[in-house]
């Protein structure tokens, strides 16, 4: 059984692979806007589906995901400039927000999907830490503008949740999509 990632992000490929031994990637190109009234999880649902369906290469199975950073109902996406990025980090900081992470399985035209939320809380965020951040690579083609993977990681007071969701690809839920398709896994 063959599984194509429609996905180009290298953090979901290393995370996938953690749990399936062989797959292939394919990116795919649609459209990311929100839409009216639709709430985080609405969202990235809707997106992991559509990544899921435009990636489909007559593969045995095609998995999308997608992740927003929310507070309350605003999606905070990948900033498109410093000053975008400056605000998102500064509405995070001292505060709880949610991640929501859906992943979309397409088999045979039909589509199974589950969606995640995690909690995140920063720490108290200073100017020039906001500053020094931004002079690094790691805002750019992250939703809410940090990686929690990386430097952004020390902001991190407080997680409930799914750490590889907020990465990009839950895994505990990833895993039993693909178990339940009868897809090989990495560790039965």
């Amino acid at each position: 059984m063959r599984l194509t990632l429609a996905s180009s992000s290298p953090r979901r490929q290393q995370l996938l692979s953690m749990i399936v031994p062989n797959f292939d990637s394919a990116s795919p190109d649609i459209d990311e806007r929100l839409l009216l009234e639709e709430s985080p999880k609405q969202y990235v649902s809707r997106l992991a589906e559509s990544k899921a369906r435009v990636c489909d290469r007559q593969s045995d199975l095609t998995l999308g995901a997608d992740t927003a950073v929310a507070l309350g109902q605003r999606i905070l996406g990948k900033p498109v400039d410093r000053d975008e990025a400056t605000m998102m980090l500064k509405s995070l900081s001292g505060r709880t927000h949610e991640v929501y992470t859906a992943v979309a399985l397409l088999r045979e035209g039909s589509v199974q999907c589950v969606c995640t939320c995690t909690s995140v809380t920063f720490t108290a965020l200073s100017h020039a830490t906001i500053d020094e951040y931004l002079a690094t690579d790691e805002p750019w083609d992250k939703a809410g503008a940090y990686g929690i993977q990386g430097y952004a990681g020390a902001f991190v007071q407080q997680i409930v949740g799914s750490y590889s969701a907020v990465v990009g690809l839950p895994l505990c839920e990833t895993r039993h999509l693909l178990q339940r398709a009868g897809l090989t896994m990495r560790h039965g």
